[in-house]
């Protein structure tokens, strides 16, 4: 299933499913999009749908295969903890959906049409606007390797060793749209391509052989970056601080990982957990900069998930992010000459896509200050 946040005609933050019209022939989980994001569909307003289930409007049909009242999520934090029950009752709303679509025209669409907005005409936000908490890993040694090199240091032989993180906040996330930044945060600017996961069960000292059956879904992550700010305050060896805590980008879908398994990597070791087949690109207002695959992952979710949750409990809600793909920022770019000192501006147009998850626009705006 493909989740998102949406802002309706009321200006409230409501969560919904993305259903891919009948007339569309091409499978969204296969297509990263048109300028617009995917090919347009509709999306079911959650909550509303479920209330609906719950009441007596509902087509007995339906109503019968639920066993009891279900409970009302607010948003994506509570479908994720109350899955267990809301998914299958979600994917009869959605199964009912399809079957209600009219093939003819003296047919009616005998789907609540209150329940349903064109995914054009709503504003998508992050699918997780308000993570309990955010990661981010540093998975690929392409990008580890490369950004190293071209400082001038040798890779480090504690990348084999063991995956690391930090945590970023969890407090300025953002979705599609534009991001503003203040004038320190604008100098030496950048983007990181990455893929995010969101923890959809709790969890402790899971082994990387069973972590990623506590993964719910995958996201696009765009790991802002102020440069000049991150380069001074890491000389004190404290880690990235005001260099990336201004902004993360997510969205604009979290797709659920049974959606992604004909993507799953064959051959792969069983106590590593799984790789995806998943090509990554970004683009800059218009041009192609970056391109990499998250099966390039050195470390994968599995592990990452293995790594932080020792002696730590994860919670419903919880994000990791992968860590930026070789090639996916301008300051491995830079470094490299593919470009030539080349950072970001206000009015500059960022678009990542990863296969099967969708497309993540942002534009840069200088924030008043």
């Amino acid at each position: 299933m493909r989740f998102v946040t949406f802002l309706n005609s009321k200006n409230q933050q409501r969560a919904g499913i993305l259903v891919q019209n009948a007339t569309q022939n091409t499978t969204s989980s296969d297509l990263a999009g048109t300028k617009s994001g995917t090919i347009p569909g509709t999306i079911i307003d959650i909550r509303d749908a479920i209330q609906w289930l719950n009441s007596p409007e509902s087509p007995q049909d339906l109503a019968t295969k639920t066993p009891s009242a279900l409970p009302l999520p607010f948003d994506m934090l509570d479908v994720i903890r109350e899955q267990d029950v809301l998914l299958p009752a979600l994917k009869r709303i959605v199964g009912y959906f399809q079957e209600s679509q009219p093939s003819s025209a003296s047919q009616a669409f005998k789907f609540p049409k209150t329940l349903i907005y064109n995914e054009n005409q709503v504003r998508l936000v992050s699918p997780i606007p308000h993570p309990l908490s955010m990661r981010d890993g540093y998975a690929f040694r392409q990008h580890v390797e490369t950004a190293r090199r071209n400082r001038g240091l040798a890779m480090i032989p504690e990348f084999d060793q063991f995956p690391v993180f930090y945590f970023t906040n969890h407090l300025a996330v953002t979705g599609p749209g534009d991001v503003a930044v203040r004038k320190l945060t604008q100098d030496k600017l950048d983007f990181e391509l990455e893929v995010a996961v969101v923890i959809g069960k709790e969890c402790r000292n899971v082994s990387a052989a069973d972590a990623d059956q506590y993964i719910f879904g995958f996201m696009v992550m765009n790991d802002w970056s102020a440069r000049t700010l991150q380069m001074e305050e890491m000389k004190l060896n404290l880690g990235p601080a005001k260099g990336k805590d201004f902004a993360t980008s997510l969205g604009p879908y979290l797709v659920t990982r049974d959606e992604l398994s004909k993507h799953v990597v064959s051959g792969q070791a069983s106590n590593s957990g799984e790789s995806h087949n998943l090509w990554m690109k970004a683009y800059v207002n218009g041009k192609q900069l970056s391109e990499g695959n998250l099966k390039d992952m050195n470390w994968t979710f599995a592990q990452l998930i293995e790594r932080v949750s020792y002696g730590v409990t994860l919670q419903p809600g919880e994000v990791i992010g992968s860590g930026t793909v070789g090639t996916g920022c301008l300051l491995e770019l830079n470094g490299s000459k593919i470009t030539d000192n080349l950072w970001l501006k206000p009015g500059d147009e960022v678009i990542m896509e990863v296969e099967a998850l969708g497309r993540l626009e942002n534009r840069v705006l200088a924030a008043d200050e």
